[in-house]
Protein backbone atom coordinates (compact mmCIF):
# COMPACT_ATOMS: atom_id res chain seq x y z
CA UNK A 1 0.00 0.00 0.00
CA UNK A 2 1.33 3.26 -0.89
CA UNK A 3 0.71 6.34 1.46
CA UNK A 4 0.74 9.80 0.30
CA UNK A 5 0.02 12.63 2.73
CA UNK A 6 -1.27 15.55 1.54
CA UNK A 7 -1.62 19.37 2.87
CA UNK A 8 -4.38 21.08 2.49
CA UNK A 9 -4.82 24.06 4.17
CA UNK A 10 -7.80 24.56 6.08
CA UNK A 11 -11.68 24.70 5.00
CA UNK A 12 -10.78 23.93 1.33
CA UNK A 13 -12.82 20.78 0.88
CA UNK A 14 -16.20 20.56 -0.22
CA UNK A 15 -16.75 23.86 0.74
CA UNK A 16 -16.74 24.34 4.35
CA UNK A 17 -15.54 20.90 6.00
CA UNK A 18 -12.33 21.85 7.89
CA UNK A 19 -9.41 19.99 7.09
CA UNK A 20 -5.90 20.89 8.23
CA UNK A 21 -4.58 17.41 6.70
CA UNK A 22 -5.88 15.41 4.46
CA UNK A 23 -4.34 11.90 4.25
CA UNK A 24 -4.87 10.05 0.85
CA UNK A 25 -4.22 5.95 0.93
CA UNK A 26 -3.86 4.18 -2.28
CA UNK A 27 -4.30 0.56 -1.96
CA UNK A 28 -5.62 -2.34 -4.31
CA UNK A 29 -8.77 -3.69 -3.78
CA UNK A 30 -10.07 -6.88 -6.14
CA UNK A 31 -12.77 -5.28 -8.92
CA UNK A 32 -12.91 -6.61 -12.70
CA UNK A 33 -12.68 -3.67 -15.04
CA UNK A 34 -12.06 -3.19 -18.57
CA UNK A 35 -10.38 -0.36 -20.77
CA UNK A 36 -12.59 0.45 -23.64
CA UNK A 37 -10.38 2.26 -26.92
CA UNK A 38 -12.28 5.62 -28.29
CA UNK A 39 -12.11 8.41 -30.32
CA UNK A 40 -12.38 11.97 -28.52
CA UNK A 41 -14.61 13.50 -30.93
CA UNK A 42 -15.94 16.58 -29.22
CA UNK A 43 -15.46 20.46 -29.18
CA UNK A 44 -11.73 20.05 -28.42
CA UNK A 45 -9.36 22.42 -29.91
CA UNK A 46 -11.86 25.26 -30.29
CA UNK A 47 -11.01 28.83 -28.25
CA UNK A 48 -13.63 30.12 -26.60
CA UNK A 49 -15.44 31.36 -23.49
CA UNK A 50 -17.95 30.07 -21.26
CA UNK A 51 -19.73 31.18 -18.04
CA UNK A 52 -21.55 28.93 -15.64
CA UNK A 53 -24.57 30.21 -13.20
CA UNK A 54 -23.36 29.37 -9.88
CA UNK A 55 -26.49 28.57 -6.93
CA UNK A 56 -25.73 29.16 -3.60
CA UNK A 57 -26.31 27.03 -0.36
CA UNK A 58 -26.41 28.48 2.90
CA UNK A 59 -26.22 26.19 6.41
CA UNK A 60 -24.73 26.44 9.49
CA UNK A 61 -22.57 24.62 11.45
CA UNK A 62 -21.13 23.43 15.02
CA UNK A 63 -17.35 24.38 15.11
CA UNK A 64 -15.00 23.31 17.81
CA UNK A 65 -13.29 26.98 18.29
CA UNK A 66 -9.49 27.53 19.78
CA UNK A 67 -8.56 31.14 20.41
CA UNK A 68 -6.72 32.52 23.63
CA UNK A 69 -5.74 28.67 25.06
CA UNK A 70 -9.99 28.55 25.48
CA UNK A 71 -11.73 26.23 23.63
CA UNK A 72 -15.79 25.70 22.43
CA UNK A 73 -17.65 24.71 19.96
CA UNK A 74 -19.62 27.91 18.30
CA UNK A 75 -22.25 28.00 15.53
CA UNK A 76 -20.73 29.02 11.64
CA UNK A 77 -22.53 30.14 9.15
CA UNK A 78 -21.26 28.59 5.53
CA UNK A 79 -22.00 29.24 1.61
CA UNK A 80 -21.40 26.91 -0.97
CA UNK A 81 -21.05 28.10 -4.34
CA UNK A 82 -21.25 25.19 -6.96
CA UNK A 83 -22.45 24.94 -10.88
CA UNK A 84 -22.90 22.34 -13.93
CA UNK A 85 -20.72 20.30 -15.74
CA UNK A 86 -20.80 17.24 -17.61
CA UNK A 87 -18.88 14.01 -18.27
CA UNK A 88 -18.85 10.83 -20.56
CA UNK A 89 -20.65 10.01 -23.82
CA UNK A 90 -23.61 10.41 -23.93
CA UNK A 91 -22.58 13.68 -21.06
CA UNK A 92 -23.68 12.80 -17.51
CA UNK A 93 -24.60 16.34 -15.63
CA UNK A 94 -23.64 16.75 -12.20
CA UNK A 95 -23.12 19.99 -9.94
CA UNK A 96 -19.75 20.57 -8.07
CA UNK A 97 -17.79 22.70 -6.44
CA UNK A 98 -15.36 25.16 -8.61
CA UNK A 99 -12.65 25.16 -6.11
CA UNK A 100 -9.03 26.67 -6.41
CA UNK A 101 -8.25 24.81 -3.05
CA UNK A 102 -7.93 21.16 -4.54
CA UNK A 103 -6.61 20.10 -7.65
CA UNK A 104 -8.81 17.07 -8.67
CA UNK A 105 -12.52 16.35 -10.14
CA UNK A 106 -14.25 14.09 -7.43
CA UNK A 107 -17.51 13.46 -7.59
CA UNK A 108 -19.48 9.98 -6.85
CA UNK A 109 -19.97 6.76 -9.14
CA UNK A 110 -22.44 3.99 -9.48
CA UNK A 111 -20.41 1.91 -7.31
CA UNK A 112 -21.07 3.71 -4.55
CA UNK A 113 -24.09 2.27 -2.35
CA UNK A 114 -23.42 4.85 0.57
CA UNK A 115 -26.41 6.97 1.39
CA UNK A 116 -24.41 10.12 0.64
CA UNK A 117 -23.50 8.69 -2.85
CA UNK A 118 -27.09 7.36 -3.35
CA UNK A 119 -28.61 11.10 -2.17
CA UNK A 120 -26.92 12.54 -5.43
CA UNK A 121 -25.81 12.19 -8.72
CA UNK A 122 -23.52 9.18 -9.51
CA UNK A 123 -21.27 8.54 -12.88
CA UNK A 124 -22.36 5.65 -14.62
CA UNK A 125 -19.14 4.55 -15.21
CA UNK A 126 -20.79 1.57 -17.77
CA UNK A 127 -23.03 4.14 -19.82
CA UNK A 128 -20.10 6.05 -20.90
CA UNK A 129 -18.73 4.92 -24.70
CA UNK A 130 -15.72 7.15 -23.99
CA UNK A 131 -14.61 6.00 -20.00
CA UNK A 132 -11.29 4.72 -19.54
CA UNK A 133 -9.87 3.01 -15.88
CA UNK A 134 -6.45 3.75 -14.76
CA UNK A 135 -4.30 2.71 -11.97
CA UNK A 136 -1.75 5.02 -9.44
CA UNK A 137 0.79 4.76 -11.13
CA UNK A 138 -0.97 5.70 -14.64
CA UNK A 139 -1.27 2.35 -16.81
CA UNK A 140 -4.49 1.10 -18.13
CA UNK A 141 -6.51 -1.48 -15.76
CA UNK A 142 -6.12 -5.02 -16.76
CA UNK A 143 -9.73 -6.81 -16.86
CA UNK A 144 -9.95 -8.97 -13.58
CA UNK A 145 -7.16 -7.02 -11.93
CA UNK A 146 -6.76 -4.89 -8.46
CA UNK A 147 -7.64 -1.93 -8.91
CA UNK A 148 -5.71 1.15 -7.14
CA UNK A 149 -7.90 2.83 -4.57
CA UNK A 150 -7.30 6.37 -2.88
CA UNK A 151 -8.93 7.56 0.02
CA UNK A 152 -8.90 11.18 1.20
CA UNK A 153 -9.73 12.18 4.98
CA UNK A 154 -11.69 15.51 4.64
CA UNK A 155 -12.31 16.71 8.43
CA UNK A 156 -14.78 14.88 9.99
CA UNK A 157 -15.60 12.50 7.31
CA UNK A 158 -13.64 10.60 3.98
CA UNK A 159 -13.99 9.76 0.18
CA UNK A 160 -12.81 6.51 -1.40
CA UNK A 161 -12.63 5.69 -5.21
CA UNK A 162 -11.37 4.84 -8.13
CA UNK A 163 -9.16 6.50 -10.89
CA UNK A 164 -11.49 6.91 -14.57
CA UNK A 165 -10.32 8.81 -17.61
CA UNK A 166 -13.10 10.48 -19.74
CA UNK A 167 -14.56 13.76 -21.44
CA UNK A 168 -15.25 16.32 -19.16
CA UNK A 169 -17.56 19.14 -20.75
CA UNK A 170 -18.24 23.13 -18.95
CA UNK A 171 -20.59 24.17 -21.30
CA UNK A 172 -19.16 23.26 -24.96
CA UNK A 173 -15.67 23.39 -23.22
CA UNK A 174 -14.11 20.19 -23.27
CA UNK A 175 -11.39 17.74 -22.37
CA UNK A 176 -10.08 14.11 -21.75
CA UNK A 177 -9.50 14.48 -18.23
CA UNK A 178 -8.74 11.62 -15.16
CA UNK A 179 -10.98 11.67 -11.66
CA UNK A 180 -11.81 10.42 -8.89
CA UNK A 181 -14.56 8.53 -9.04
CA UNK A 182 -16.13 8.02 -5.66
CA UNK A 183 -16.77 3.82 -4.44
CA UNK A 184 -17.73 5.16 -0.85
CA UNK A 185 -18.63 8.33 1.27
CA UNK A 186 -19.37 8.80 4.97
CA UNK A 187 -22.55 10.24 5.73
CA UNK A 188 -21.02 12.85 8.07
CA UNK A 189 -20.36 15.32 6.35
CA UNK A 190 -21.62 14.66 2.55
CA UNK A 191 -25.35 14.06 2.53
CA UNK A 192 -25.50 17.59 4.30
CA UNK A 193 -24.76 18.62 0.88
CA UNK A 194 -26.80 19.78 -1.80
CA UNK A 195 -23.84 20.01 -4.74
CA UNK A 196 -22.33 16.32 -5.93
CA UNK A 197 -18.75 16.35 -5.95
CA UNK A 198 -15.59 19.27 -6.58
CA UNK A 199 -13.62 20.13 -9.40
CA UNK A 200 -10.25 21.32 -8.26
CA UNK A 201 -8.45 24.32 -10.14
CA UNK A 202 -5.72 24.77 -7.91
CA UNK A 203 -2.18 24.66 -9.56
CA UNK A 204 -1.01 21.47 -11.11
CA UNK A 205 1.16 20.71 -7.84
CA UNK A 206 -2.25 20.13 -6.60
CA UNK A 207 -3.19 17.39 -8.74
CA UNK A 208 -2.85 13.96 -8.41
CA UNK A 209 -1.19 13.83 -11.81
CA UNK A 210 -0.80 16.23 -14.73
CA UNK A 211 -3.70 14.52 -16.14
CA UNK A 212 -5.84 15.12 -13.79
CA UNK A 213 -5.44 19.05 -13.81
CA UNK A 214 -9.00 20.59 -16.05
CA UNK A 215 -7.71 23.97 -16.32
CA UNK A 216 -4.54 22.89 -17.82
CA UNK A 217 -6.24 20.45 -19.95
CA UNK A 218 -7.97 23.28 -21.10
CA UNK A 219 -5.55 25.49 -21.79
CA UNK A 220 -2.91 22.49 -23.47
CA UNK A 221 -6.09 21.98 -26.05
CA UNK A 222 -6.30 25.46 -26.94
CA UNK A 223 -10.13 25.26 -25.97
CA UNK A 224 -9.67 28.44 -24.03
CA UNK A 225 -10.23 32.07 -25.68
CA UNK A 226 -7.45 32.89 -22.72
CA UNK A 227 -5.78 30.66 -20.17
CA UNK A 228 -7.91 31.94 -17.15
CA UNK A 229 -10.55 31.16 -15.87
CA UNK A 230 -13.19 34.11 -12.95
CA UNK A 231 -14.91 34.06 -10.14
CA UNK A 232 -17.83 36.24 -9.21
CA UNK A 233 -20.04 35.65 -5.74
CA UNK A 234 -23.00 37.61 -5.37
CA UNK A 235 -23.85 38.55 -1.71
CA UNK A 236 -27.43 38.49 -1.91
CA UNK A 237 -30.38 36.25 -3.30
CA UNK A 238 -31.04 38.86 -5.85
CA UNK A 239 -27.94 38.37 -8.18
CA UNK A 240 -26.44 35.27 -9.71
CA UNK A 241 -22.72 34.37 -8.87
CA UNK A 242 -20.63 32.75 -11.76
CA UNK A 243 -17.47 31.34 -13.15
CA UNK A 244 -16.48 32.14 -16.60
CA UNK A 245 -13.84 30.00 -18.46
CA UNK A 246 -11.21 32.07 -20.76
CA UNK A 247 -12.15 35.32 -19.89
CA UNK A 248 -12.67 38.29 -17.13
CA UNK A 249 -15.96 40.26 -17.40
CA UNK A 250 -15.81 44.12 -16.94
CA UNK A 251 -20.10 44.02 -15.97
CA UNK A 252 -18.61 42.42 -12.40
CA UNK A 253 -15.62 44.95 -11.57
CA UNK A 254 -16.52 48.04 -9.88
CA UNK A 255 -12.66 49.05 -10.27
CA UNK A 256 -9.72 47.94 -12.00
CA UNK A 257 -8.45 44.63 -12.22
CA UNK A 258 -5.04 44.26 -9.91
CA UNK A 259 -2.82 41.84 -10.67
CA UNK A 260 -0.33 39.63 -8.59
CA UNK A 261 2.06 36.78 -9.32
CA UNK A 262 1.51 33.77 -7.58
CA UNK A 263 4.73 33.84 -4.86
CA UNK A 264 5.50 30.41 -4.27
CA UNK A 265 4.69 26.95 -6.61
CA UNK A 266 3.23 25.06 -3.63
CA UNK A 267 0.14 24.76 -5.91
CA UNK A 268 -2.09 26.94 -3.78
CA UNK A 269 -3.26 30.30 -5.87
CA UNK A 270 -1.60 31.69 -3.40
CA UNK A 271 0.35 35.26 -3.40
CA UNK A 272 2.03 37.79 -1.08
CA UNK A 273 0.62 39.86 1.54
CA UNK A 274 2.92 42.78 2.96
CA UNK A 275 0.99 43.95 5.98
CA UNK A 276 -2.20 43.82 7.46
CA UNK A 277 -3.98 47.16 8.58
CA UNK A 278 -7.13 48.69 10.24
CA UNK A 279 -8.94 51.31 9.05
CA UNK A 280 -5.72 51.82 6.67
CA UNK A 281 -3.10 52.25 9.18
CA UNK A 282 -0.78 49.46 9.22
CA UNK A 283 -0.59 47.50 12.14
CA UNK A 284 3.00 45.62 11.62
CA UNK A 285 1.41 41.78 12.26
CA UNK A 286 2.39 40.06 9.19
CA UNK A 287 5.18 41.05 7.26
CA UNK A 288 5.76 39.09 3.89
CA UNK A 289 3.14 36.93 5.02
CA UNK A 290 0.96 34.50 2.16
CA UNK A 291 -2.28 33.97 1.23
CA UNK A 292 -4.35 31.15 -0.51
CA UNK A 293 -7.20 32.22 -2.65
CA UNK A 294 -9.76 29.84 -2.13
CA UNK A 295 -13.33 29.74 -3.70
CA UNK A 296 -13.93 26.31 -2.17
CA UNK A 297 -14.08 26.99 1.50
CA UNK A 298 -16.51 29.97 3.38
CA UNK A 299 -14.24 31.08 5.71
CA UNK A 300 -11.20 33.36 6.16
CA UNK A 301 -8.15 31.59 8.31
CA UNK A 302 -4.86 32.79 9.28
CA UNK A 303 -1.72 31.70 11.72
CA UNK A 304 -2.66 31.32 15.11
CA UNK A 305 -0.60 34.11 16.60
CA UNK A 306 -1.58 36.69 14.34
CA UNK A 307 -5.70 36.12 14.72
CA UNK A 308 -5.20 36.27 18.54
CA UNK A 309 -3.07 39.62 18.03
CA UNK A 310 -5.92 40.53 15.30
CA UNK A 311 -8.50 39.80 17.74
CA UNK A 312 -7.86 41.82 20.25
CA UNK A 313 -6.87 45.01 18.18
CA UNK A 314 -10.23 44.88 16.54
CA UNK A 315 -11.87 44.38 19.94
CA UNK A 316 -15.56 42.93 18.92
CA UNK A 317 -17.77 42.75 21.85
CA UNK A 318 -19.71 39.62 22.34
CA UNK A 319 -22.85 41.54 23.32
CA UNK A 320 -22.77 43.58 19.92
CA UNK A 321 -22.86 46.91 21.34
CA UNK A 322 -19.82 48.20 19.43
CA UNK A 323 -20.57 46.77 15.95
CA UNK A 324 -21.74 49.76 14.07
CA UNK A 325 -18.04 50.88 15.17
CA UNK A 326 -15.97 48.63 14.10
CA UNK A 327 -13.63 49.76 11.86
CA UNK A 328 -12.32 47.79 8.16
CA UNK A 329 -9.84 45.15 8.00
CA UNK A 330 -7.42 45.41 5.26
CA UNK A 331 -4.76 43.29 3.26
CA UNK A 332 -1.43 45.00 1.68
CA UNK A 333 -0.98 43.61 -1.84
CA UNK A 334 1.26 44.91 -3.99
CA UNK A 335 0.45 48.73 -3.97
CA UNK A 336 -2.63 48.57 -2.39
CA UNK A 337 -5.08 47.76 0.54
CA UNK A 338 -7.76 45.29 -0.13
CA UNK A 339 -10.42 46.21 2.75
CA UNK A 340 -12.68 44.23 4.49
CA UNK A 341 -15.99 45.87 6.51
CA UNK A 342 -16.92 44.26 9.92
CA UNK A 343 -19.65 41.95 8.04
CA UNK A 344 -17.40 40.72 5.75
CA UNK A 345 -15.15 39.53 9.41
CA UNK A 346 -17.78 38.98 12.32
CA UNK A 347 -20.18 36.32 12.69
CA UNK A 348 -23.18 38.12 14.61
CA UNK A 349 -25.98 36.22 15.21
CA UNK A 350 -28.38 35.16 18.16
CA UNK A 351 -25.37 34.06 20.60
CA UNK A 352 -23.72 38.08 19.75
CA UNK A 353 -20.43 38.33 18.06
CA UNK A 354 -17.09 37.37 17.39
CA UNK A 355 -14.28 37.92 15.14
CA UNK A 356 -15.29 34.73 12.52
CA UNK A 357 -11.38 34.32 11.46
CA UNK A 358 -10.40 30.43 12.07
CA UNK A 359 -7.00 30.34 13.39
CA UNK A 360 -4.86 27.79 11.18
CA UNK A 361 -1.33 26.97 11.34
CA UNK A 362 0.01 25.10 7.94
CA UNK A 363 3.87 24.28 8.99
CA UNK A 364 6.36 25.10 6.15
CA UNK A 365 7.56 25.04 3.28
CA UNK A 366 3.60 25.98 2.74
CA UNK A 367 3.03 28.30 5.57
CA UNK A 368 2.85 30.30 7.70
CA UNK A 369 -0.71 31.00 5.32
CA UNK A 370 -3.65 32.87 5.26
CA UNK A 371 -6.78 31.50 3.55
CA UNK A 372 -9.08 34.01 1.81
CA UNK A 373 -12.53 32.02 1.38
CA UNK A 374 -15.89 32.94 0.30
CA UNK A 375 -15.82 36.48 2.71
CA UNK A 376 -13.34 37.74 0.49
CA UNK A 377 -14.29 36.51 -2.52
CA UNK A 378 -17.84 38.07 -2.45
CA UNK A 379 -16.04 41.43 -1.97
CA UNK A 380 -13.64 41.03 -4.69
CA UNK A 381 -14.20 39.07 -8.16
CA UNK A 382 -10.96 37.78 -8.85
CA UNK A 383 -9.34 36.11 -12.01
CA UNK A 384 -7.02 33.73 -11.93
CA UNK A 385 -4.43 33.34 -14.89
CA UNK A 386 -2.48 30.31 -15.84
CA UNK A 387 -1.03 31.77 -18.72
CA UNK A 388 1.47 33.85 -16.49
CA UNK A 389 0.66 32.33 -13.07
CA UNK A 390 -0.95 35.55 -11.52
CA UNK A 391 -4.16 36.69 -9.55
CA UNK A 392 -6.54 40.06 -10.09
CA UNK A 393 -8.29 41.06 -7.81
CA UNK A 394 -11.46 44.05 -8.37
CA UNK A 395 -13.80 44.98 -5.97
CA UNK A 396 -17.06 43.20 -7.36
CA UNK A 397 -20.09 45.62 -8.43
CA UNK A 398 -22.81 44.25 -6.50
CA UNK A 399 -26.13 45.32 -6.71
CA UNK A 400 -27.16 48.66 -5.38
CA UNK A 401 -23.52 48.99 -4.42
CA UNK A 402 -23.06 52.89 -3.36
CA UNK A 403 -20.59 54.92 -5.70
CA UNK A 404 -18.32 55.64 -3.07
CA UNK A 405 -17.84 51.63 -1.69
CA UNK A 406 -15.03 50.37 -4.43
CA UNK A 407 -12.81 53.85 -3.80
CA UNK A 408 -13.30 52.80 0.52
CA UNK A 409 -12.66 49.49 -0.32
CA UNK A 410 -9.92 49.40 -2.33
CA UNK A 411 -6.87 51.96 -0.90
CA UNK A 412 -3.73 52.50 -3.45
CA UNK A 413 -0.37 53.47 -1.36
CA UNK A 414 0.10 56.21 -3.76
CA UNK A 415 -1.93 57.88 -1.49
CA UNK A 416 -4.54 57.96 -4.16
CA UNK A 417 -7.64 56.20 -3.61
CA UNK A 418 -8.90 53.83 -7.04
CA UNK A 419 -11.11 56.24 -9.07
CA UNK A 420 -9.03 58.99 -7.94
CA UNK A 421 -10.14 60.77 -4.52
CA UNK A 422 -7.94 61.79 -1.93
CA UNK A 423 -6.70 58.82 0.00
CA UNK A 424 -6.43 59.80 3.78
CA UNK A 425 -3.09 60.71 5.93
CA UNK A 426 -2.70 57.44 7.15
CA UNK A 427 -2.63 55.79 4.17
CA UNK A 428 0.03 58.70 2.53
CA UNK A 429 2.26 58.19 5.78
CA UNK A 430 2.23 54.50 5.47
CA UNK A 431 3.53 54.61 2.04
CA UNK A 432 6.23 56.96 2.72
CA UNK A 433 7.92 54.16 5.36
CA UNK A 434 7.67 51.57 3.05
CA UNK A 435 9.38 53.50 0.19
CA UNK A 436 12.00 54.42 3.17
CA UNK A 437 12.41 50.52 3.27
Amino acid sequence: MVNIVALRAAVVAYAGVSVALAVTNIQHIDRNSHVQAHDHGNSFGMRATHSISLKRQLYRTGQLHRLNAKARTRIVHKTAYYGQLEVGTPRQRFVVVFDTGSGNLMIPSTSCQTRACQMHSRFDRQASATAEDYEADGSHTRRGAARDEITVTFGTGEITGVFIQDDVCIGNLCSNVRFVGATSETDDPFSSFNFDGVLGLALPQMAQGPEFSVMDRLVSNEALKNPRFSVFLSDSATENSEITFGDVKSEHMASEMHWQPVSRPTGYWQVEIKDITINNKPQQLCNDCQVAVDTGTSQLAGPTHVIEELSHRLNVKSDCSNYDELPKLGFVMGGNVLNLKPQDYVDKGNEGCEVSLMPLDVPPPNGPLFIFGDPFLRKYYTSYDRGENKIGFAVANHAGMAENEPSALLLSLDGAITHGEDAPTDATAFLARTKGH
